[in-house]
């Protein structure tokens, strides 16, 4: 079966980094693109980051652009989420999803804290 672990989160102190990881199996990595989603308390869940089947082509939530990037390693079966200059704001849980028309596969998720 489809499944999607993150890890990586934890607490940092604003303007310090983080690198999330979302290990895949139980499908073909290489065929599908993979995002990465964050949801704040009592805010919904919204895009951050997307990255396509070979990793060429990427995209980014405007808040994030310049701050965040998005990579995957296809032997790995990994796509990654390495977060730099991080703010309060960036405070949430974040899900690491991939869409295998007609589903929707979300990791359990990883906390982030930005706090002093």
């Amino acid at each position: 079966q489809v499944q999607l672990v993150e890890s990586g989160g934890g607490l940092v102190q604003p303007g310090g980094s983080l690198r999330l990881s979302c290990a895949a199996s139980g499908f073909t990595f290489n065929s599908y693109a993979m995002s990465w989603y964050r949801q704040a308390p009592g805010k919904e869940r919204e895009l951050v980051a997307s990255i396509s089947l070979g990793g060429v082509t990427t995209t980014y939530a405007d808040s994030v652009k310049g701050r965040f990037t998005i990579s995957r390693d296809n032997l790995k079966n990994t796509v990654y989420l390495q977060m730099n200059s991080l703010k309060p704001e960036d405070t949430a849980v974040y899900y690491c999803h991939s869409r295998m028309l007609p589903k929707d596969y979300w990791g359990q998720g990883t906390q982030v804290t930005v706090s002093s």
